[in-house]
């Protein structure tokens, strides 16, 4: 399927004030990431590497032992296995996350 609409997508809370929005194929996938003001995503790892930006608003992201804040237009990478987390501030934010490979925990059923 090469097209997808809203209603495909795994629509989920992962975290206090943090939503998803996911949809994938085989061998990638994608996630909106929502921040609410002052939330956040606490620290975890997975083996899927993942690439993002920020689309919308700041955060912190930390990923291993380094810490930045990212705004809009920046890029980043979390590779597999490497702890992070990020927390927003007074303002919403949102990121695009892509997942290689696709998270089966991220897929709708």
């Amino acid at each position: 399927m090469p097209f997808f609409t809203q209603s495909d997508f795994f629509d989920k809370e992962i975290f206090k004030g943090v939503t998803i929005h996911a949809v994938g194929g085989q061998k990638v996938m994608m996630s909106f990431v929502d921040f609410q003001p002052n939330s956040t995503v606490e620290e975890h790892s997975h083996p899927h590497e993942q690439m993002g930006t920020v689309l919308e608003g700041e955060f912190e992201l930390r990923v291993g032992d380094e810490r930045k804040l990212v705004r809009k237009g920046d890029c980043y990478l979390v590779p597999g296995g490497v702890p992070h987390s990020a927390r927003s501030f007074s303002a919403p934010a949102r990121a695009l996350d892509v997942f290689g490979p696709p998270r089966e925990d991220y897929r709708k059923r």
